[in-house]
Parts: C-alpha cells; structure tokens; sequence
C-alpha cells in the first residue's frame, strides 16, 4: 500500500534555507548546535572534488598523492602521539564505503580503514590513552575514498560524546566540524553534499559544506538508526522508518515528493537502496522474507524467501547492476539471491549477457511454479540460488566485490571472507579467501 503527501507539506520553500524551527517547538530539543565550523567549507570541498577526480584509480595504487587519497593522508604525529598496543581491539562497528571497495571498523580504541581488493589496511587512528575521551568509535562513516569521515563516539570509555556527530578530516588529522543533539546518535549517512543523522525518532539532513539544516524527518521508534541515501549525484534518494510499524518512508528530493510503503506487517529491521535510488529492499523481525519495492511508485516488484525459522536479518546489499541481492543473518548463512528485474523500465545498465544470466540462473522455487496457489505459499517462494555457512549467531554485513560474482562478508570478530558463486548453477559459495582483518598487515 502506498500514498503520497503533497509536494509543500514537508519541505521548507528553498532547498537552502533551514525550516522555521520556534524556540518552543519540541523539535528544538533536538535540533543540532554547530562549531569549529571555520575549516569545514574549504575541507569538505577540496576532499570531494579531489575524490570525483580519483574516483577512476584505485584505492590501491602507490602513485596517488597524499593530499585527499585514503590511503595516502598525513598521519601529522603532533596529534596522536600514543604508544602501540599489540593486544587485538574490540569492534564496535563495521561499514562498507560507498562504492564497496573500502571498508572502516569503529572498535573500543579507535577506528581503522581497509581497501577490500586487496584488503589491506590503509591507516588506523588509535585514541587510547589520549587526554580527550576513551578512545571507542561507535559510529565511523566514510565519504568514498576521501579523508572526510563522521565519527560517533561508542563503546564502554567513548572517545566522544553519544550525541556528536564529530566531522573528522584524516589529512589535518583532527576534527573540524561537529553537530550536538540531545539525544544519542544512532548512525549517520554521507553523500558528496549531504550529511544525514539518524536518532531514535527524528533524521535531519545537512548541506555537507556548511551543515545547515535542510530537512527534518520524524520516525517510528528506530533503535536501529536505520536510513540510506541514494549515491548517484543530483537527485537524492533517502528511506527511512515511517510512522507506523512495517512503514517505509521515502524522500525524492528531486521532485520533492513523500511517498509511504507499508512493506511489512511487523517492525522493519533492516534495508537497503540501490546507488541510483530506484530500487529498496526491506526484511522485518521475523526475517523469513526480503520485499523489493520500486521506490518511484511503491510498488513491490518481487519477494524472496530466506528461509522458514524466524531470524535476524544483520545486513542486505545489492549487487551494482541490482542483478543479485545479498542477505545475512543470525543463522550464519549468507544468501545470494537471483533478482528479476526489469532493468530497462528503473533505467538500470547491466552489462551484456546480464538478462540472459539472469533467465538461466537457477531459481528454487521456479520448478514449483505450475502449483502456485494451491499449496500455502511457503512451497512457491523464491529462494537462494547460492549460499556460504558461517558461524551462527556472530554478526556480519555484507557486500558484492569488484571482482565478477564475488561476496566479501566482515564478521564483528575481525573476520573477512571472500566468496564467489556460481551464477549458472547455484549452490554453496566458494571461498576464495579469508583473514582476520585486525591482525598486522604482513599476516593478510
């Protein structure tokens, strides 16, 4: 079920301007403070014009210069001047980047960086022992490649407070921008000019250069800070809890549009868009089925199953073209899913051979299609075409690699894995390799 809210009902008149926000207004006791914001506009702007340059070289070569490249920023030892401990810290939190080729792990001293192919760890910031605060990073979100990061304070003995989003530029190796709230930050969302903050009930949306407020969004109870933001530059696409249980809410920017998506009965856990925007998938608590809706009009383009028992779903990811969708869960099974969808109608560019792939993959419940609607729909479910067993009941998130049908899949115990399947015949993932990401380099 879907509707769609007028154009003015949530949206300030200029795009530029924050809404009017009264000094009574409830809203208010959230809303953010700013300061140290004298670097930020010129930090921000040299990082992702310099990233948009970059955005063709790999996180891997050794010619990239040291000004914005992750892989090259001035570690400026007058800022962090610790002693080293070899013992093996705690991980708090794990996230891809972006484009899925770097990952970042928040853990209880700090926060540490990796490229995926190879995985390698690109630099680390250890904070322990510092007059500032603890050390722990709950929260630590990239901006593609660049050396901005948000970092939220986490963990037993937080670095920083749990309602600052601190704006960290890697190159001066020092934080240069910061947003307060009364609440504790959930998660934060980045795009090139855009900056999302998610706490239990209400988003706000930032223009990256300056951190003015731009919009305001009120949520369902959302322990999780769940939101994602389209990547693709122009038009924005940001889904978030609505104001019920099951309901999705999602934000066109570009036209300035609201739409609802009433996607499941029970509470929503976890989802995931597209880069372009166009496509959501949504898991509730029960975590037997992932729903793929069109976010343009709502609709459900198609449902796959998981499995029977109920479960956790950790993490779901699309593959670039949206040909696959990977899910994770507190069984210890990752899924690949085959995906069906009409790419041409989203505008969605798959490679040749892709729709062809696609009408020959294996689907496992394609061979119990002619008893559709006689038997209970469990036994006509889409189900994986490919799977990897892991450790049940540890977490892990999940994503496509860069190499062709390739999973990399981080455990909250410091563990990666690459996989690959098999897009003709299906079955269980073929592990190419697997480290312990926390250990030194030289061990990978």
């Amino acid at each position: 079920m879907t509707s769609t809210l007028s154009a003015s009902s949530a949206w300030p008149e200029s795009p530029s301007v924050p809404p009017p926000m009264p000094e009574n207004s409830p809203d208010s006791d959230d809303r953010s403070s700013l300061s140290d914001l004298s670097d930020i506009s010129a930090a921000v702007t040299d990082a992702v014009d310099e990233d948009e340059r970059r955005s063709q070289t790999s996180v891997t070569s050794p010619t990239n210069t040291a000004a914005t490249s992750v892989q090259n920023v001035n570690p400026s030892p007058n800022s962090i001047s610790l002693p080293v401990d070899s013992s093996t810290p705690n991980v708090l939190y794990l996230s891809f980047n972006q484009d899925y080729g770097c990952f970042a792990a928040g853990t209880d001293r700090g926060f540490r960086i990796y490229n995926c192919d190879p995985l390698r760890e690109i630099f680390r910031r250890d904070f322990t022992g510092n007059s500032n605060g603890g050390g722990g990073i709950g929260v630590v979100q990239m901006l593609f490649r660049c050396n901005i990061l948000a970092l939220v304070g986490g963990g037993p003995e937080p670095q920083y407070p749990l309602n600052k989003v601190m704006i960290w530029d890697d190159h001066q190796s020092r934080c240069i921008g910061e947003l307060s709230f009364r609440s504790e930050v959930k998660s934060v969302r980045l795009r090139r000019d855009r900056i999302v903050v998610v706490l239990a009930q209400k988003i706000f949306v930032y223009n990256f250069s300056d951190l003015k407020l731009l919009h305001q969004i009120e949520t369902v109870a959302n322990p999780k800070g769940l939101c994602e933001v389209s990547q693709v530059s122009g038009s924005m696409v940001l889904v978030c809890p609505g104001l019920q249980k099951g309901q999705v809410r999602v934000e066109h920017y570009a036209s300035k549009r609201t739409k609802f998506i009433m996607a499941h009965d029970s509470r929503i856990v976890c989802f995931a868009l597209t880069n372009d925007g166009r496509l959501l998938a949504t898991s509730s608590s029960k975590g037997t089925l992932v729903r793929i809706y069109n976010t343009l009009d709502g609709s459900l383009v198609q449902e796959v199953r998981r499995g029977a028992d109920r479960a956790e779903i950790y993490s779901l990811a699309f593959s670039p073209t949206a040909q696959w969708l990977a899910v994770s869960s507190d069984k210890g099974t990752v899924h690949v899913f085959n995906l069906k969808v009409d790419s041409a109608a989203l505008g969605v560019d798959r490679p040749r051979g892709a729709s062809e792939s696609n009408a020959t993959s294996p689907s496992a419940g394609s061979h119990l299609s002619f008893i559709r609607g006689v038997l209970p729909k469990y036994f006509s479910s889409e189900w994986s075409v490919a799977q990897f067993r892991l450790q049940e009941g540890l977490q892990h998130i999940v994503a496509f690699g860069h190499q062709k049908n390739t999973v990399v899949i981080l455990g909250m115990d410091g563990s990666f894995y690459r996989c690959q399947y098999d897009a003709a015949t299906g079955g269980e993932m073929t592990l190419l390799e697997h480290h312990s990401f926390l250990k030194s380099e030289e061990n990978f």
